[in-house]
């Protein structure tokens, strides 16, 4: 099984994410939190870019709630998305996760 690397950008933080997994579950599985709200494409809570040429991703419904112009313009749905390569994403929100000891 692949698996990618994953960096958020401007943090600097990484994840792997495996193939078939979305970025959303990759992220919360490293603990890391991204927006997000109904974890089927529709709601748009956790729409971020890919930064300029850093990856490819493929979504895994066929409308995932974005445009045309912002598919062109490199916006995803991490909630949707699985990488098909390692990738940058812009997500300024993301926060990490603390688990109680």
């Amino acid at each position: 099984m692949s698996t990618f690397t994953i960096t958020l950008q401007p943090s600097g933080w990484t994840f792997n994410a495996d193939a078939g997994k979305t970025l959303l579950q990759a992220a919360e599985q490293a603990g890391i939190d991204l927006p997000s709200s109904c974890r089927n494409g529709t709601c748009r809570t956790c729409i971020c870019r890919l930064a300029e040429g850093q990856g490819k991703v493929r979504h895994l419904v066929e409308w995932p709630g974005l445009s045309y112009d912002e598919k062109r313009e490199g916006y995803i749905l991490p909630c949707v998305a699985v990488a098909e390569e390692d990738l940058a994403i812009e997500q300024r929100l993301a926060k990490r996760i603390v688990f109680p000891e």
